[in-house]
């Protein structure tokens, strides 16, 4: 029976699992059915059971009553500290704003002061300025009453000084202006001459500053050559094997080198002289090889002057192709560089021409820097300027005229043609690079070693060229300049015409060319001048 009841009454919800209630109603069912002795037991059973249930009741009350207290104190608690913290936090932005007004309280206060000053200032500057116009305008009338008594009194000045001069207004004016003009002029004139002399003297102390720093960045070697070769033999025996039968060999030696073999009683050398340094050089090198050789005769020394002349083709080609590495000319004609490969065997004064050209390239690019000039360009003029003595055996002309030509069908620019052309003062210098050669050029030439011509064999020379001039009726002064390259000759008007002066000019040039020895050639230029003088009397 109670395990039909139970389950039946915790399905329909009327009682809870562990409910007192339960064994009330199981012992009221059991007693119906079981009798009164279980009714007893029942009885009993359930006062037990309610008495414990109300002391677990109350147990449990006076636990939640406690569980309730503590949580109220709790909950008490953690109100009045949350309220502290609103009231901290609130009270910490009340001052912050607090301080933030008094700031711009005392901000706006500082305004307020500094406001008040700039205003006084100002009514103290208006009232220095009404003085100070009222000042002016006092001022003002005073001058203006001034200058109305200087003008009556210069009026009267004025009037005074025309009766006394008996001239007009016009008159007197025009020659105030003229003598202003003449102060002023004169004044002008010392100005003028003061700053050109300033501007001369700061010139010569930046070129001369210019010059000497090209010089000592540059360091050459000090190098010389000859116009002879000098070869050694070995024994008389080959000196004779050297001129041939009836001088056969020796003949067809010149003949094929184009020089002059001088063999005399010097014992153990021959010399070998010829003014083409490529011609020289290719004569020497093959009579050195025969003597080495040992076999001299007209067929080998035609097979041997070829071979050498094949070599020497060759070095110039070399030398050309160095020679523009070091100097830093880029993009220069094949042609070009076989020519300044000649200059390699070609001597001015004993200096080395390619060596020389290269030294003045490097001054020309040191210069034309300091200048603010294209450094490149300036090198290049320099590097080139004498390229003509490499032709001027074979074509006539100076070397700069026969350089700019042949410079010029290989596409040159005008600044590297003007040098070439220029270098000598031949003609007009139309770019800045022609006198920065120029200066270069002398450089080069007159550094100590350069060149082996003594002071005293320059002088003769010109003295030489000045003597031949001078000694041709009508002549009555005559001057070497450029080096020597010119003689300037002044004949007597009276004595020499115009037609007579031409046929000067070349009987000159023709004695010069029959007495004298000189590299390149000169310039004869015959000058006659007609003055007519009469005086006033």
């Amino acid at each position: 029976m109670r395990r039909i009841l139970a389950p039946f009454l915790f399905h329909t919800g009327l009682l809870a699992e562990g409910d007192p209630t339960l064994a009330i109603i199981l012992a009221v069912v059991g007693l119906a059915v079981g009798g009164v002795g279980t009714f007893v037991f029942i009885k009993t059973s359930s006062g037990k059971t309610l008495s414990a249930a109300r002391t677990e009741a109350e147990k449990i009350v006076d636990e939640a009553r406690k569980d309730g207290d503590t949580l109220k104190k709790q909950i008490e608690l953690d109100f009045r500290d949350e309220m502290a913290s609103k009231r901290e936090e609130i009270e910490k932005e009340l001052n912050a704003e607090r301080n933030e007004l008094r700031d711009a309280e005392r901000r706006v206060a500082k305004r307020e002061d500094n406001l008040d000053r700039k205003n006084d200032l100002i009514l103290q500057k208006e009232k220095q300025i009404d003085r100070s116009r009222s000042n002016v305008e006092k001022r003002e009338k005073e001058v203006a009453e001034k200058e109305t008594k200087l003008d009556d009194a210069l009026e009267e000045q004025r009037q005074t000084l025309l009766k006394l001069t008996n001239m007009t207004q016009e008159e007197a004016k025009k020659l105030l202006l003229e003598q202003i003009e003449s102060e002023c002029r004169h004044e002008a004139g010392r100005i003028v001459q003061r700053e050109m002399a300033k501007a001369e003297e700061e010139a010569k102390d930046q070129s001369l500053k210019i010059t000497l720093q090209a010089i000592q960045r540059y360091a050459a070697d000090h190098t010389s050559s000859t116009t002879v070769s000098v070869i050694a033999i070995p024994s008389d025996d080959m000196k004779g094997r050297v001129i041939g039968r009836e001088g056969r060999n020796i003949r067809a030696f010149e003949k094929a080198t184009g020089v002059d073999v001088i063999v005399d009683d010097t014992p153990g050398v021959v010399v070998v002289s010829c003014f083409d340094p490529v011609r020289r050089a290719v004569a020497a090198e093959s009579l050195q090889n025969l003597i080495d050789d040992g076999r001299i005769h007209p067929s080998r020394i035609e097979e041997m002057v070829e071979k050498v002349q094949a070599e020497i083709n060759e070095r110039i080609v070399k030398f050309g192709k160095e020679g523009c590495i070091e100097a830093n000319v880029q993009g220069l004609h094949p042609k070009l560089s076989e020519l300044m490969g000649r200059l390699y065997y070609r001597t001015s004064y004993g200096q080395n021409i390619l060596r020389h050209s290269m030294e003045t390239a490097y001054l020309c690019q040191v210069i034309a820097e300091e200048l603010g000039l294209d450094g490149n360009i300036a090198r290049r003029c320099g590097f080139l300027h004498d390229i003509g003595k490499a032709l001027d055996h074979e074509v006539e002309g100076g070397h700069p005229a026969i350089g700019m030509e042949y410079a010029k069908k290989f596409g040159e620019k005008e600044e590297v043609l003007n040098a070439i052309g220029g270098h000598h003062g031949d003609i007009e210098s139309t770019t800045p690079y022609t006198p920065i050669v120029m200066a270069a050029d002398a450089i080069s030439g007159a550094r100590p070693g350069a060149r082996r011509e003594s002071l005293d064999r320059y002088v003769k020379r010109l003295e030489q060229l000045e003597t031949i001039a001078t000694n041709f009726e009508g002549v009555r002064e005559a001057y070497a300049i450029q080096a020597g390259r010119e003689v300037r000759v002044i004949v007597d008007s009276r004595q020499v015409d115009d037609a007579v002066s031409a046929k000067m000019a070349r009987d000159i040039a023709n004695r010069v060319e029959e007495e004298m020895t000189y590299p390149g050639e000169v310039r004869v230029t015959v000058l006659r001048e007609m003055r007519a003088v009469e005086y006033a009397r």
